[in-house]
């Protein structure tokens, strides 16, 4: 087994694409295929993965809640840049904060084996928020991006 660091990862804005009642598939995100625009400067890129939600029930004649599994969510994603005042791709991101649409995303991990290809995770979201943080003299400028993922990750394996 290999592990591997976050140092390299690549995160990418698409296009809109719509809501589907199904689970994504990797050719949701290829047929047509999306414009990617990196968006650069990225120092952390958080977490992304379903959690179910909890459903609980109580029957009085054996006193024992009993949890089940409802609704699976992919959460939020929070991602903070170096603030590029001239990067398409944060450009991108501070556009699609004041859209209700739905857009593309694609993470680039750095795991590819010697003369292969790296993985990858696909998904669709919103952007939630857009925002500065200016903190101290001796501090980078950074823009925080909250993505509120409305889709399954779509897992495409590293290969040689």
């Amino acid at each position: 087994m290999t592990v591997y660091t976050s140092a390299g990862l690549k995160v990418y804005i698409g296009g809109v694409l719509k809501q589907k009642s199904t689970d994504f598939v990797l050719t949701d995100f290829t047929t047509p295929p999306q414009t990617w625009v990196e968006i650069k400067e990225v120092e952390a890129a958080g977490s992304a993965g379903d959690t179910s939600e909890a459903v609980n029930f109580t029957a009085l004649g054996d006193k024992r809640t009993r949890t089940q599994k409802g609704p699976r969510s992919a959460g939020s994603m929070e991602i903070v840049c170096g603030i590029d005042a001239a990067d398409p791709g944060q450009l991108a991101a501070i556009a699609a904060e004041k859209s209700i649409s739905d857009f593309a995303f694609k993470l680039v991990l750095n795991d590819a084996p010697a003369g292969g290809t790296p993985s990858e995770r696909y998904f669709i979201g919103k952007v939630m928020s857009q925002s500065e943080q200016y903190d101290r003299a001796s501090s980078i400028m950074k823009l925080n991006i909250s993505l509120g993922i409305n889709s399954n990750i779509v897992r495409v394996a590293a290969e040689d």
